[in-house]
């Protein structure tokens, strides 16, 4: 049953809300969001770095740059592991951007900021931003 619902999911949840980048130092990978051609592009209508579009704009609720915002993309490791919510909110206790909670401390495995651990501008595995629900 277990399988069942997670295939039932993958198909039809996952075509409608697709992954929006990867956080990766390549530039050339065209879902990196530091390619600029590729997932990085500021014209894109679903991106994050595009200023009017629902991920990238300052004032929705599904924007990284809204301080606010409960409902920011999520980041998932390789295996599915659950790394926080990429948001500048510091008070949601998911967000990278909480200098206290798990996913934005300096010091815990699972946080972008940790020099050695997730944030590790040496890691090659990237880690893949998906819509918040």
């Amino acid at each position: 049953m277990k399988y069942l619902v997670m295939l039932l999911v993958l198909l039809f949840v996952v075509p409608a809300y697709g992954q929006l980048g990867d956080l990766n130092a390549n530039r050339y990978d065209p879902n990196s969001l530091r390619n600029p051609y590729g997932a990085g592009n500021p014209h894109a209508a679903d991106g994050l770095l595009n200023p009017y579009g629902r991920y990238g704009a300052p004032r929705s609720n599904y924007s990284w740059r809204n301080p606010y915002a409960t409902q920011a993309p999520a980041l998932y490791g390789r295996n599915g592991t659950y790394y926080g919510r990429l948001s500048t909110n510091r008070y949601h206790p998911e967000s990278t951007s909480n200098p206290y909670g798990r996913f934005g401390s300096r010091y815990s495995p699972y946080s972008t900021r940790n020099p050695y651990g997730a944030g590790s501008r040496y890691s090659t595995r990237p880690l893949y931003v998906w819509p918040g629900r």
